[in-house]
C-alpha cells in the first residue's frame, strides 16, 4: 500500500481526534484548545516545515494546508446543520426580535466602532469598513457549543450568531460586487435563493417524512445517517450553486429536518461526525499560526486581538442590558463572544481576493483571528467569572429587614421551594438562603424572599437575627455541611427548632446527633410511599398494606432512636400535634 501524503495528513488528523478528545477530557478542559496545538504543532509551520530533513516526520505531520480545508469546511457545514436540528422554525420566528434587534445592533455597532477607530488613524473607508464586518463576527462553532442553546447565556449568543450567519451570505456578495466578479445582480441572486430555499423546505415537508419512515421500519441506523448527510450536502450545494453560502443551506436543512418526528434520531447518528469534523475545522485553524511571526511581531498582534475583544465584549454587554439581560448574563456574553470567528477568517479570504485588503493585512488579522479562536475557551471561564462576581455585587446589595417569627430555609433547591410554598400558603412569613446566583435570581424574580449566601459562613448566619426565628429548615444535599451547621446552630441557639432533610436512617441518626428538633430521611418516605402504592396497585388490600407501612416505620423510628442516641422515639411520619392550636 502505498502513503500519499493525503493519506498521512488523514492519518494524522485521525490520530490527533482519537489521543485529544480522551486526554482532554480526562482533565475536564475543553478539547478546542487541544485541537489547535495539534494543528499548530503538526502543521506546515511547526514539524511540516522539517520533513524534508527528517522524512520520518511526515508521519505526524500535516504538510498540505488544502488537504484539510475541504474536510474543515464540512464541520462548519455540519455544525450549522446541528444547529439547525436544535431550533424549529417556530422557535426562529418567535426569536424575530432578538435576532433582527439585537443581533443586528451588536454586528453593526461592532463594526462601526472597529471600521471608524481604523478610518481615524488613516485607513481607507471601505477597507476600514469591511475589516469591521469582519471582526464583527462571533465564532458559531466555538460558543455554542461551550454555552449551549438553552441557558440565558446560549440563548442570547445564538440570537447574535444567527444574525451573523445570515449576513455572511449578502456581505460575501458585496464583496464581490466590489470586486467586479459578480455576475448577477442582487435581485437575481435573492430570487435564485428563495426559489432554492422553498424548494428545501418543499422536498424537507412532504418527502423527508416517508425517507426516515421507511429508515426506521428497516431499523438500520446508517440509513438514518446516509439520508440525513445526502440531505445537508443537497441544501448546502443548492444554497451555494445559485451565490448563497452553502452554511445558510445546511442551516435550513436542520430546520427543516427538526420538523419532522424523527429529530432526535438524525441528532444521535451525526453527533460524531460533527464532532469529528469541528475537530478537522480547529486544526486547520491551528495550522494557519506561525508561531515564528507570532514571536517577532507579538506586541501588535496581542495588542489589536486586546483591542478586538475589549470593542466586543463592552459592546455586547451594553446591548444586552439596555434589553433587560441580567447583569451576570450580559457579562458573561460579552466575555464569550468577544473573540473574532472563522467566519472572519472567510470574509478576509474574500476581501483579499477582490482587492479591497491587501496581502499583508489579510495575513496579519488572520494571524490575529487564529488566536482568537484559540482563546476562546479561556474567554469562556472570564466571562463565567465576571458573571459570578457582578452577580455577586448585585446579590449582596438585595437584603430583606428581619421579621419576627419567620422561618429560615438554608437551601434553596426543589426541597427548599415546596417548604417556602407551604409557609407561603398558610401565610407564614419565611426567608430563603441560597448560594446558587442563577437559582436565586431565578427566585428572586419568581416572587420569593430569598437572600444569596454562603450557609457554611458563620458571619452570614450571625446576621439573620435568628433568636427572632421561628424554626430553621436545613434543606442542603450535604450530609456533613447539614450536620455541622446543626449543631452550631444548637450550640447558639438552644431552644430553636431546627428541622432537617436527611438523606437516609444513619445520616437522620447523625444529625439528631447534633441537634436537630427533627430530620426526615426523604429517601426513606419516598421508599415506604412507592411500597404502599405498588401493594396497592398489584392487588394487596388497603388495611394490611396500611399496618406494614405503619410496622415499617416503627422499625426505622428504632433504627434512628438507636443509631442517634436518642431517649424519646423520633415521629418519623407520626405527627405531633402540639402548638397545633398555638
Amino acid at each position: 500500500m502505498t502513503i500519499t501524503p493525503a493519506l498521512s495528513d488523514a492519518l494524522t488528523i485521525l490520530a490527533a481526534a482519537g489521543i485529544v478528545i480522551p486526554t482532554f477530557a480526562r482533565f475536564r478542559i475543553n478539547p478546542v484548545i487541544g485541537f489547535i496545538i495539534v494543528g499548530i504543532i503538526a502543521g506546515p509551520f511547526g514539524l511540516g516545515s522539517l520533513t524534508s530533513r527528517y522524512e520520518w516526520l511526515q508521519w505526524i505531520s500535516i504538510t498540505d494546508e488544502a488537504v484539510v480545508e475541504p474536510f474543515a469546511e464540512l464541520g462548519i457545514v455540519l455544525l450549522l446543520f446541528s444547529i439547525g436540528l436544535e431550533l424549529s422554525f417556530r422557535r426562529l420566528i418567535a426569536m424575530r426580535r432578538q435576532v433582527f434587534g439585537i443581533g443586528a445592533a451588536e454586528m453593526v455597532l461592532t463594526a462601526v466602532l472597529i471600521g471608524g477607530s481604523l478610518w481615524l488613524v488613516g485607513w481607507q473607508p471601505q477597507s476600514a469598513l469591511w475589516l469591521g464586518l469582519a471582526l464583527a463576527m462571533s465564532s458559531t462553532a466555538l460558543v455554542l457549543p461551550i454555552s449551549g442553546t438553552q441557558s440565558a447565556v446560549g440563548r442570547a449568543a445564538l440570537a447574535m450568531l444567527l444574525f451573523e450567519d445570515l449576513a455572511l451570505v449578502p456581505m460575501l456578495f458585496l464583496i464581490g460586487a466590489a470586486s467586479g466578479s459578480a455576475a448577477a445582480g442582487l435581485g437575481s441572486v435573492a430570487i435564485k435563493g428563495a426559489i432554492v430555499l422553498a424548494v428545501i423546505w418543499l422536498v424537507g415537508r412532504f418527502a423527508l417524512p416517508a425517507l426516515f419512515a421507511q429508515a426506521a421500519r428497516s431499523k438500520k441506523p446508517e440509513l438514518f445517517l446516509a439520508i440525513s448527510l445526502l440531505v445537508v450536502i443537497l441544501a448546502a450545494t443548492a444554497t451555494a450553486s445559485v451565490g448563497l453560502s452553502p452554511i445558510l443551506g445546511a442551516l435550513v436543512a436542520g430546520l427543516v429536518i427538526a420538523e419532522t418526528e424523527y429529530r432526535s434520531e438524525v441528532e444521535v447518528v451525526t453527533e460524531p461526525f460533527k464532532g469529528l469534523a469541528l475537530g478537522v475545522f480547529l486544526i486547520a485553524v491551528g495550522m494557519r499560526i506561525d508561531v515564528r511571526a507570532l514571536v517577532e511581531d507579538w506586541p501588535s498582534l496581542l495588542g489589536a486581538l486586546a483591542a478586538v475583544i475589549l470593542v466586543k465584549s463592552l459592546v455586547t454587554g451594553m446591548l444586552l442590558r439596555m434589553a433587560g439581560a441580567r447583569r451576570g448574563v450580559a457579562a458573561e456574553t460579552g466575555v464569550l463572544m468577544a473573540s473574532p470567528s472563522e467566519t472572519t477568517l472567510i470574509v478576509l479570504g474574500a476581501a483579499g481576493v477582490a482587492g479591497i485588503l491587501r496581502p499583508d493585512t489579510v495575513a496579519f488579522w488572520s494571524a490575529v483571528t487564529a488566536i482568537g479562536l484559540t482563546v476562546t475557551p479561556l474567554l469562556a471561564s472570564l466571562g463565567r467569572l465576571a458573571a459570578r462576581r457582578v452577580d455577586h455585587a448585585a446579590a449582596a446589595s438585595e437584603e430583606d429587614p428581619p421579621i419576627e417569627g419567620r422561618t429560615v430555609i438554608f437551601g434553596f433547591g426543589r426541597v427548599g421551594r415546596m417548604v417556602a410554598d407551604m409557609l407561603d400558603e398558610h401565610d407564614r412569613p419565611y426567608l430563603a438562603i441560597d448560594s446558587d446566583v442563577d437559582g436565586f435570581m431565578e427566585a428572586r424574580r419568581s416572587g420569593y424572599s430569598v437572600l444569596y449566601g454562603d450557609v457554611s459562613r458563620r458571619e452570614l448566619i450571625g446576621k439573620l437575627d435568628l433568636d427572632k426565628a421561628r424554626a430553621v429548615v436545613l434543606t442542603m444535599d450535604d450530609p456533613v455541611l447539614t450536620a455541622r451547621i446543626a449543631k452550631r446552630l444548637r450550640e447558639e441557639h438552644p431552644a430553636l427548632p431546627i428541622i432537617a432533610r436527611a438523606r437516609d436512617a444513619e445520616h437522620a441518626g447523625a444529625l439528631y446527633r447534633a441537634g436537630v428538633t427533627d430530620a426526615v430521611p426523604e429517601a426513606l418516605e419516598a421508599s415506604l410511599q412507592l411500597s404502599e402504592a405498588v401493594l396497592v396497585d398489584i392487588g394487596v388490600a388497603m388495611g394490611p398494606v396500611i399496618a406494614s407501612i405503619h410496622e415499617k416505620r416503627s422499625e426505622l423510628r428504632a433504627e434512628i432512636m438507636e443509631s442517634g442516641q436518642l431517649d424519646v422515639e423520633p415521629s418519623l411520619g407520626r405527627r405531633r400535634v402540639r402548638d397545633s392550636l398555638a
